[in-house]
């Protein structure tokens, strides 16, 4: 579990390597994650956007950018949370995962909640990355 706090917002991450839809034998490997989104502060906020950066063993680096999470720009009020699982393919066995949510207030102040970087390993494999 990896887990940041900004301005209130804390992001917790739980990836989980998914052999049922990996292919190793193809240079194909897939996690699951699970975040959970938790708003301890006092004002309510909406996700709008997503910032991933996500690099293989290799250190070759995708970015993804996009409106909210999962189809959704939840509203969370103070002590409200949203959870969601999603997934991303690799190349490689290892690699690592981190961004941002662009975030705004009912009072229209943007700010942006760091998502901690989080491990993207096989278990058992030997740890590679840069």
């Amino acid at each position: 579990m990896y887990r940041a706090t900004t301005k209130g917002v804390q992001v917790t991450v739980t990836p989980r390597f998914a052999p049922e839809r990996s292919d190793p034998e193809r240079s194909q490997y897939f996690w699951a994650y699970t975040v959970e989104i938790l708003n301890l502060g006092v004002d309510t906020v909406q996700l709008k956007s997503r910032h991933w950066v996500i690099t293989d063993a290799l250190g070759r680096v995708q970015e993804v950018r996009g409106a909210g999470v999962v189809g959704e720009q939840p509203v969370l009020p103070p002590g409200g949370h949203f959870e969601y699982t999603s997934g991303v393919p690799l190349p490689t066995s290892t690699g690592i995962m981190e961004g941002s949510y662009s975030l705004v207030t009912t009072a229209g102040e943007g700010f942006e909640a760091a998502v901690p970087a989080f491990s993207l390993d096989v278990p058992g494999e030997a740890r590679t990355l840069n």
